[in-house]
């Protein structure tokens, strides 16, 4: 099996509720679940959310777009990955890969997605991303790992950065197989992901500019775009990428028990 499973939640320190915000018409979170169908090499779309009272509206969207829910632990989101990832039926010793999505990243590219997954699948590795180093866009970030890579992350991590933002245990363990996919042109400056204000005026301008009802924003329109529109691009430049993880690295301790 190979399943994205799509993090989400209302309660984002900076911008809260981004995930139901209205782009075009639709929800964000609509937007990211419609992209990812697109993607010919995955088998099943999972959202991961938190049990918390203001998540339920997420739930009851994914039941209305008849999408598999999960609600687990709202600060251990590895924890909550790993219960998502075995509610769907995914077991150790398979070769199940998941496919990481954040809810904040409403361009994300299924032909991105399947080249990863390609990657992963036929190099036999743990883990495959585009962030390592980032080339692409910030919100076209996508991340394939072993179901297998994940368990041990599980029961073996220890730091709030490990267990927060689900793959740093992966990433920085030498003893997993990985590999890297480069865009051809670095286009790393350029951030297309919702984490503040800024963000969504951005990506409210680029949707509404381009998005036409049963189409999906391809990367080559949205550049198009920007190039010729340089105040669009220049709303949200000042904002750093990975803001959050690099608060986590700052904030690390050592979590207690199993």
């Amino acid at each position: 099996m190979i399943a994205a499973i799509i993090q989400a939640r209302m309660g984002s320190t900076r911008l809260p509720g981004k995930v139901l915000m209205n782009l075009a018409g639709k929800p964000v979170l609509w937007h990211i679940i419609t992209r990812l169908q697109q993607a010919s090499r995955l088998d099943n779309i999972c959202v991961a959310t938190t049990i918390e009272n203001e998540d339920n509206c997420i739930e009851e969207a994914c039941r209305l777009w008849q999408i598999p829910v999960y609600r687990g632990s709202l600060n251990d989101v590895l924890s909550r990955y790993y219960e998502c990832a075995k509610l769907i039926g995914m077991q150790v010793g398979k070769k199940d890969y998941i496919v990481r999505i954040t809810a904040d990243c409403p361009f994300v590219d299924p032909t991105i997605v399947d080249i990863l997954i390609e990657k992963a699948v036929q190099g036999n590795y743990d883990y495959v991303s585009n962030i390592d180093p980032p080339t692409f866009p910030d919100g076209l970030d996508v991340e394939v790992f072993r179901f297998d890579a994940l368990e041990i992350a599980v029961k073996e991590a220890r730091l709030n950065s490990e267990r927060e933002h689900v793959t740093p245990y992966i990433r920085n363990n030498k003893s997993f197989l990985k590999n890297n996919h480069a865009s051809t042109t670095d286009l790393s400056n350029i951030r297309l992901t919702i984490d503040t204000c800024e963000d969504y005026q951005m990506i409210a301008m680029i949707s509404n500019a381009l998005y036409h009802e049963g189409e999906i924003i391809s990367l080559k329109e949205i550049l198009i775009l920007l190039d010729s529109r340089s105040d669009i691009l220049a709303i949200n430049a000042q904002y750093k990428r990975n803001e959050g993880y690099e608060t986590s690295l700052c904030q690390n301790r050592i979590i207690q028990g199993d």
